[in-house]
């Protein structure tokens, strides 16, 4: 029986919107071919996803058919590589635009879940600052890091992995109360 994050790859449906905005998003960064981007969105989810050869290749096809990319010029190593065409570029923008306005509108929804769903919302709800971003993209790399750790247990226990983690969590728990005591 295959572990549970294989299948979830497998199982797993993404909607094409958001593999077309990656693949946008990543070749607007550089040019890159497609098993380079499967690999880059594979590390970006810390291993939790990697899209499919079926979902990458007929869309990179459809985004040079529609003229949003185009070959790269040869780099010398034999791959084929994409960029993006002033149309791609245009169309990112726009995807950007999207999703930026979907997440304004929805950004309370978790609120109005309560604080099974929405306790990260919650617990920063209220003025914001650079610091109070800085903070929320510090407990976001936390869940990150935690998420990538249990990935890579799941593959290959370890119980020297497992207490180190446990140690590091409840010091930084620890000193977490202690700020909040002051």
């Amino acid at each position: 029986m295959l572990p549970y994050h294989h299948k979830m790859r497998r199982m797993a449906t993404v909607p094409n919107g958001f593999v077309r905005f990656n693949v946008l998003r990543l070749l607007n960064e550089k040019p890159m071919s497609g098993s380079e981007i499967m690999s880059e969105l594979e590390k970006e989810t810390n291993g939790w996803w990697r899209p499919s050869p079926g979902s990458i290749y007929p869309l990179l096809s459809w985004l040079q058919d529609k003229g949003y990319v185009k070959e790269a010029p040869e780099q010398g190593d034999g791959t084929h590589r994409y960029i993006l065409t002033e149309g791609g570029k245009s169309l990112l923008e726009e995807q950007t635009k999207i999703r930026e306005d979907l997440r304004e509108r929805y950004r309370h929804f978790g609120r109005q879940l309560g604080p099974k769903y929405g306790f990260m919302d919650r617990m920063w709800s209220g003025p914001h600052s650079k610091e109070t971003e800085e903070l929320w993209s510090a407990a976001r790399n936390l869940a990150t890091a935690f998420m990538g750790l249990r990935h890579r247990l799941r593959e290959e226990h370890s119980e020297e992995a497992t207490k180190r983690a446990k140690e590091a969590l409840e010091e930084a728990a620890r000193k977490i109360e202690e700020i909040a005591k002051k």
